[in-house]
């Protein structure tokens, strides 16, 4: 099983934590409305945290109020965006992204996840490098998408690669055309897995010995655990 496998195993494990979900969902609203405005029209930002929340079943009440709290009409506390990279066991390359309102809190629970299972956290741009960030859209394989089709849609909608994977197909944008090739995918009756701005690693790293493996889903899942981390991204090759 590959990595968009994994993707998909992750998620059934984070759907049993709606309650973090949401908070993580609330702060990336209440981010994307302060930097760039509460309409999702204008603010392709906002307009992709809200579609995330929605993908989640967040209430409706939930999302006006983190809008509210970016755009200044509730209080809340002033979240930043701040990025980490460093190494996993056996050299893996990793890069965590988070929103945090205390920088020496999130800095000390990212080295702590990072220390205690084989790895250690390194200086901006470490790692970044290994990394493309693109728009990734990945829609589940069924009967019912024809794959000539779904790729000839992709490619006229502007997408830069289309790739079949086992288990799914995965949409590469820019970061730039993600939200229109997004919508015209939307309106071409495809629904999304996921879909969200990544970093796509340009190799990957194998792990082939048995407690480095441990040691690296133990680090993704205690980093993916705190209220602070967005998203964990990494090259090292899933299939075992």
């Amino acid at each position: 099983m590959g990595r968009i496998g994994n993707i998909i195993d992750r998620k059934g494990k984070q759907d049993a934590k709606k309650a973090k979900i949401y908070t993580k969902l609330a702060r990336l609203i209440t981010v994307a409305a302060r930097e760039g405005g509460g309409d999702p029209v204008y603010n392709a930002n906002l307009k992709n945290a809200i579609d995330k929340a929605k993908a989640q079943n967040m209430p409706n009440d939930n999302i006006d109020r983190a809008i509210k709290k970016g755009t200044g009409e509730l209080g809340g506390n002033a979240f930043e965006t701040i990025t980490y990279e460093g190494y996993g066991p056996n050299g893996v390359a990793v890069i965590v992204e988070a929103l945090s309102d205390n920088r020496n809190r999130t800095a000390g629970d990212v080295r702590y996840a990072f220390d205690k299972n084989g790895g250690n956290l390194g200086t901006s741009g470490c790692v970044s490098f290994m990394f493309d960030r693109k728009g990734q859209m990945v829609i589940e394989k069924t009967d019912a998408i024809d794959e000539d089709e779904i790729t000839m849609a992709a490619i006229e909608a502007g997408a830069e690669d289309f790739v079949v994977e086992e288990e799914a197909y995965v949409v590469i944008t820019s970061p730039e055309d993600f939200s229109s090739v997004k919508d015209a995918l939307l309106e071409a009756g495809y629904e999304f897995f996921s879909a969200d701005i990544v970093y796509i690693p340009q190799t990957s790293v194998a792990l082939t010995n048995a407690d480095d493996i441990k040691k690296m889903k133990r680090m993704i899942d205690t980093l993916e655990d705190f209220d602070d981390v967005q998203e964990v991204h990494h090259n090292w090759d899933e299939v075992e």
